[in-house]
């Protein structure tokens, strides 16, 4: 839905004595504020005084940081770094998970502990650090995730909503009830470390207390 175009706005030396300009903007549009509306007949014709003000607007103008915090901070579809991490902390949920090291690696029948190929992986050395930031997309993923935990029910289908929100098009993943104060998370495909530690860390998935929650693969 689109208003009538808007009329001219009043160039330098129109000799328009504060009028405002009216016109209707576009839904979800913000109309820039026209400041020779503000600048009275007498001031009108003088070229230092019109640059100057048109310098100024220009200045600080803040469209540009409007858009910027809408697009990075505030609109949770589109914010990155800083702005993902403020949404973290208001859903409860963080970017930073530990990563456990596999405890073996591929090797050789000689090699003591080893797996074969398709059961571990290769030895890269010793790693510095345990900590694992997720990526923008992981992280939005797992905020949005998060949220829904925050406004559920705690039943059974909300909770495999969830799981269908964090794993789409992996395969069959649920939630079941053993009826003595426990429940199984269940996954028909394998989770990768960091996948793990969503699951296990992260504490999307709800859990009453007193119930004791298991992971199988």
């Amino acid at each position: 839905m689109t208003g009538p175009p808007y009329p001219p706005l009043n160039p330098p030396g129109s000799n328009a004595i504060g009028s405002f300009v009216i016109g209707v903007s576009p839904i979800g549009t913000i109309r820039p504020f026209d400041f020779w509306t503000t600048v009275i007949s007498q001031y009108a014709n003088s070229p230092v005084l019109t640059q100057l003000i048109s310098d100024f607007a220009d200045y600080v103008d803040q469209t540009q940081n409007f858009d910027d915090f809408y697009d990075l901070v505030w609109n949770v579809d589109t914010a990155q770094g800083h702005g993902l991490d403020v949404w973290g902390r208001i859903v409860d949920v963080r970017r930073t998970l530990h990563i456990p090291t596999p405890g073996t690696f591929f090797g050789f029948e000689e090699a003591v502990g080893a797996e074969p190929f398709g059961q571990a992986p290769f030895f890269s050395g010793d790693p510095l650090t345990t900590n694992f930031d997720l990526s923008d997309t992981a992280f939005r993923t797992l905020i949005f995730a998060k949220a829904l935990a925050n406004i559920s029910d705690g039943s059974i289908p909300s909770i495999n909503q969830m799981l269908l929100n964090l794993f789409p098009n992996r395969g069959n993943a649920y939630v079941t009830d053993g009826l003595n104060m426990s429940m199984t998370y269940t996954f028909g495909f394998s989770l990768s470390p960091v996948e793990f530690a969503i699951v296990s860390q992260s504490g999307v998935l709800p859990k009453p207390v007193g119930v004791s929650a298991t992971v199988v693969v």
